[in-house]
């Protein structure tokens, strides 16, 4: 029996979202009989080269499409190629508009308001661009931003891309050795970066460690460096810097380069909380339009909205959130902490900034509910109408949150995909209802399907979700991988021809998705293959539990799960909460999830984009060294999981 959704939409929005006209000119031109998102779901992927071309056309890409031809060897994964004989230029489609419409939005923790209008964004994205002509930057060349997430790395961005030079970013909060274990890897000619930056109430230096980094760095030229956290800094300790209003001289117009369609835009990186992070090479057509697809038919993006979303310039959310540009729509960008000086931080953004479309974490819907805040009493949110979450599956309990203390008329949108696909595999629909604890759907165009150990698909029982069909936001491959086999390793060893993601999840009645965690995390208790979220998701209902992470023990020639759990303010772990935190788990899930152990730590270790590392906690209780603690935002964390007594019995 199916469950009655959480939200529908009404009539109206879905005659008027973005994704019906597209039905519409889609049945117009190519003569089909579409008649609601299943069916167009169903065409997407049964005729994909027709689906890009029409997504291409809908969203107005500017390009030069040569011969037409949308996809070659398309059998071949890897191996597909997407428009082959097209040319374009990422940043000439991000930068269409040249009006007075805001732009960029930005507010700081400690910093006032600031916008760039379409207008002044071109101009700067051109005196920039001048900027790095002089420096010698030319395609191919990399450029990188150890930066906040402020507008000056948004331009910074587009000007390289409009030379054709390839652009990778990591926020400040990166160690030395984060960023030399990336920025090492692909040797930029240009750095770009802050004096500092602001969080939680403190002011950081960013200079004496970008002086370390640079001294360790030969390939680069030029150091351009932005006045954040001071009016003044000194640039007397770094070699060849420039203050970042001197970089570059006034220029009326851009010289776009002209490219092939699959030419390198983005280098992203992946953890590295197991070796030295994956530098993943990212193209710029593919790249534009899926985040055109994501943006306009998945997220109903329009040219009047307002969108927000809480992220760093190292989290690919924010190469996501700058596309949003090519859709004229005003970006807000917010740099700090999103309980400083209170909870209230961000949604006093919302109302102030008549936010449209709020994008956010499960990690802080979670907070937000644990801390009993209620923004939608608080503040006016009318203008909202759609959120969005990602970074770990949202719980059903904060789907159940947000529809009762943000706001109940709203697209609420869980998405999953990641750095590797710059974009999504699963996300939400203007015109699908919302059910508890579910994304919505599969990714247009994307062949998504749940399968099991024979590479079966399956519904309604827990498999890998893997996709078995190219799509254009593949990644070109790694850096410094000529022969692919890094490439191959990651994404193709498990399933031939097929990308394996290494998330497991649950293909619903709905045609929704659950995603249970990552498959190469998964517990294995007595051979049965548990996902780490379905024991999350119903230990964190417990008012006491502020967070948890799970991992399977080697014991006895077995395999035990081990739940550790992070109390809230003035709680403690005792044998009574133990026993219902095992209650809870057994009753909603089954016996085998429930812990052998639970064990209160202070901490839990995350990445710097804020994820969990159950990899990690699982080598420092079975006593291996943990290759790059630097890939962690608080690696002193796991001294919490070593050598704990209550795993020894």
């Amino acid at each position: 029996m199916m469950s009655d959704p959480l939200w529908r939409p009404s009539p109206q929005r879905i005659a008027g979202a973005n994704v019906t006209r597209f039905i519409d000119c889609v049945n117009a031109r190519r003569a089909a009989e579409i008649s609601d998102y299943d069916g167009l779901y169903r065409w997407s992927i049964e005729q994909p080269a027709e689906f890009w071309i029409e997504l291409a056309r809908f969203a107005d890409v500017r390009a030069d499409w040569g011969t037409g031809l949308a996809l070659m060897d398309g059998d071949k994964m890897p191996g597909a190629a997407w428009f082959p004989g097209a040319t374009l230029n990422f940043a000439a489609n991000l930068l269409r508009f040249r009006d007075s419409t805001e732009a960029l939005v930005f507010v700081g923790e400690r910093t006032g308001r600031r916008a760039l209008t379409y207008q002044q964004l071109f101009s700067e994205v051109a005196r920039v661009a001048q900027g790095l002509r002089a420096a010698g930057v030319e395609a191919n060349d990399r450029v990188a931003g150890f930066l906040p997430n402020i507008p000056e790395a948004v331009v910074a961005m587009l000007a390289t891309a409009s030379i054709g030079a390839i652009w990778s970013s990591c926020s400040p909060d990166f160690g030395i050795n984060g960023v030399l274990d990336r920025f090492g890897q692909i040797e930029p000619k240009v750095l770009f970066t802050a004096d500092g930056y602001f969080y939680g109430g403190k002011t950081l230096d960013s200079l004496a460690s970008m002086t370390s980094v640079v001294s360790q760095l030969p390939s680069v030229q030029r150091v351009v460096v932005i006045p954040f956290a001071s009016a003044a800094p000194s640039l007397s300790s770094l070699r060849n810097a420039i203050f970042y209003d001197q970089f570059g001289v006034a220029a009326n117009d851009i010289d776009f380069a002209v490219l092939p369609f699959n030419h390198p835009l983005y280098i992203l990186y992946s953890s590295g909380t197991t070796g030295v992070p994956k530098c993943i090479v990212h193209g710029a057509g593919g790249t534009l339009l899926q985040h055109q697809k994501e943006h306009l038919l998945h997220t109903d993006l329009k040219r009047g909205d307002r969108m927000f979303y809480f992220t760093t310039c190292g989290w690919m959310m924010w190469n996501w959130l700058v596309s949003g540009l090519a859709t004229g729509a005003t970006l807000i960008l917010y740099d700090g902490s999103p309980f400083y000086p209170d909870r209230n931080v961000l949604w006093r953004l919302a109302e102030s900034e008549s936010i449209t479309i709020f994008g956010t974490s499960a990690k802080y819907l979670a907070a937000l509910e644990k801390a009993a805040a209620r923004p939608g009493a608080e503040h006016d949110l009318k203008a909202l109408h759609a959120i969005l979450s990602t970074g770990s599956p949202l719980l059903p309990d904060s789907f159940d949150y947000v529809y009762q203390h943000i706001k109940e008329d709203l697209q609420l949108s869980s998405i999953s995909g990641g750095t590797d696909i710059v974009s999504c595999f699963c996300l939400g629909s203007p015109v699908l209802p919302v059910y508890r604890g579910e994304i919505q759907t599969r990714g247009l165009g994307m062949r998504v399907e749940i399968v099991d150990e024979s590479r079966q698909s399956v519904r309604g029982e827990s498999g890998e979700l893997v996709c078995t069909a190219p799509f254009p936001s593949m990644p070109l491959g790694f850096w410094n991988d000529p022969d692919d086999k890094r490439y191959h390793a990651a994404y193709f060893e498990r399933f031939q021809n097929v990308w394996h993601h290494g998330d497991l999840a649950v293909l619903t009645e709905h045609d929704g998705i659950v995603i249970l965690g990552r498959s190469d995390a998964v517990l294995n208790p007595g051979g049965v293959r548990i996902g780490t979220a379905e024991i999350y998701r119903q230990v964190e209902t417990l008012p006491e539990v502020a967070e948890s992470i799970a991992i399977g023990q080697q014991w006895r020639n077995d395999i035990r799960v081990v739940l550790f759990v992070r109390m809230q303010p003035g709680q403690s772990l005792d044998d009574s909460l133990r026993q219902r935190i095992k209650d809870t788990i057994r009753t909603n899930t089954t016996p085998r999830h429930v812990p052998a152990r639970i064990v209160a730590v202070p901490d839990i270790p995350r990445t710097i984009s804020g994820k969990i590392v159950e990899l990690a906690v699982r080598d420092v209780v079975h006593g291996r060294e943990v290759r790059n603690v630097d890939a962690l935002a608080n690696p002193e964390a796991l001294e919490h999981f070593r050598n704990r007594p209550e795993l020894s019995a």
